[in-house]
């Protein structure tokens, strides 16, 4: 919980997740499952590392999810593994549009919002994976939500439900 609220407070301040943060965390982690399931614990961790790593990897390649939300989400598949990351992720995923929704409307740009996810959604045919020209992280004029909250919240709610 420590660590998912420094990350939530360090992504919300300066919009960047450490890696002096996430890296232990993920170490301590596969020291964890290790020490508490033994080889199994460890191919769970590294199990969850690499759903982690590959699902957010792909939206980090596509412009829409910065690398330390990548490196974040596999340090928690480390502690959880890759069912517990996957249902965390599904979570995850609808409380940051719910945030997204909420940061929209109250900032006036809901149409904007709308309009661009429609863009990414309908205009994934004809992209593939190749990220939009404008609505990528590296566009100054984009804007960008920090994301480690709704991990933080997805991840505790996955983690309290069962």
């Amino acid at each position: 919980m420590i660590v998912l609220a420094v990350a939530s407070y360090t992504d919300l301040r300066s919009r960047r997740i450490p890696n002096w943060l996430v890296l232990p965390f993920m170490a301590i982690g596969i020291g964890v499952c290790a020490w508490a399931h033994g080889w199994h614990g460890v191919a769970q961790s590294f199990e969850g590392i690499l759903v982690g790593a590959v699902l957010y990897g792909v939206l980090s390649m596509m412009g829409g999810m910065g690398m330390g939300d990548v490196k974040l989400v596999a340090a928690i598949g480390a502690w959880v593994g890759p069912e517990q990351l996957l249902f965390s992720m599904v979570l995850t995923g609808i409380i940051g549009g719910i945030m997204a929704v909420g940061w929209a409307v109250v900032g006036g740009f809901a149409g904007e919002l709308f309009s661009g996810a429609g863009d990414l959604l309908f205009g994934f045919g004809k992209r593939g994976i190749a990220p939009h020209p404008e609505l990528v992280l590296s566009n100054p004029k984009t804007r960008k939500m920090p994301y480690a909250p709704a991990i933080a919240i997805g991840t505790l709610i996955s983690f309290f439900a069962r």
